[in-house]
């Protein structure tokens, strides 16, 4: 699904010959560095290198990875993209489970001026709070995001800033397929993306990886307009491999009136469902 040949020949790729000293002319064909360069100021062979790049050697030492690291430029979430990738054949990962833990569930239920949700590291939602649900229109349980962006033509006017959304998925996709290669509704959810969406293809081709923490999120809502929120992904604790995600407005601005105006619909995505906004995929404690 993800593997370290490929990571590598995409970041050469990119870099600029100028930038590490190496003279260009317009007889040059080869778009970024060359295998050969990348081994030099690496300090590695050429046949050590290449075979990197064919899949054919394994396990290299922490010391080439900071050396290629440096020389590819990547930054800190593309370094540890780059050792996770090394170490696949060496050590696999558990794929998590997608359970909320009922506690986990109350706490969504605290939250009641900001949408807050609950995601798994395929992007499926696991669980949210009544504004999450009324932001999206929908029941929250069986909304996978990613879906949702790249597949779902008539919901994409809701994202107000679709094309950065997309890399946002694609960048967090990459770096699942990363953590835990053996998930097959994992590996079954990216070749929907692929067959569905000609734009998700080349992204995903590209392979950048993005670790979204925080940072601003816009939706335009087809009742109340513009909602400009921050987002704040906190990473849930136990390798669970889920977030606690909350959108929240700044104070006095139109954001909170749009979201206090939603607050009061009367809007039921669910059909009177119980509970709409979370997933019977509970556990007991202990």
């Amino acid at each position: 699904m993800d593997d370290l040949a490929s990571f590598l020949r995409t970041r050469r790729s990119r870099v600029d010959p100028a930038a590490v000293g190496i003279p260009t002319d317009s007889r040059r064909r080869v778009e970024g560095l060359r295998r050969e360069e990348v081994a030099h100021l690496s300090g590695v062979s050429v046949d050590y290198y290449v075979r990197l790049e064919q899949g054919r050697a394994t396990q290299p030492s922490e010391q080439v990875l900071d050396a290629l690291a440096r020389v590819l430029g990547l930054d800190g979430t593309e370094r540890e993209h780059l050792d996770r990738l090394a170490r696949q054949r060496r050590r696999r990962t558990r794929t998590p489970g997608g359970r909320v833990r009922p506690e986990l569930l109350r706490v969504l239920d605290l939250v009641t001026d900001a949408p807050a949700l609950i995601m798994d590291h395929r992007l499926d939602v696991l669980a949210g709070n009544r504004l999450a649900g009324l932001l999206f229109g929908r029941p929250l349980p069986g909304l996978n995001i990613a879906r949702h962006i790249f597949l779902e033509e008539a919901e994409r006017g809701l994202y107000a800033e679709w094309e950065s959304c997309t890399l946002d998925v694609v960048g967090h996709l990459r770096l699942a397929a990363g953590k835990y290669p053996d998930d097959p509704r994992l590996t079954s959810l990216i070749g929907e993306l692929s067959m569905g969406s000609e734009r998700f293809r080349r992204l995903w081709a590209r392979a950048d990886v993005r670790a979204r923490t925080h940072g601003r999120k816009a939706y335009r809502h087809p009742l109340v307009g513009l909602l400009e929120l921050h987002q704040e992904n906190f990473s849930l604790p136990d390798e669970s491999g889920m977030e606690l995600l909350v959108l929240s407005a700044a104070p006095g601005s139109p954001t909170e009136d749009g979201l206090r105006l939603l607050t009061g619909l009367d809007t039921d995505p669910a059909g009177g469902a119980e509970r709409p906004y979370a997933s019977d995929l509970t556990e007991s404690q202990g």
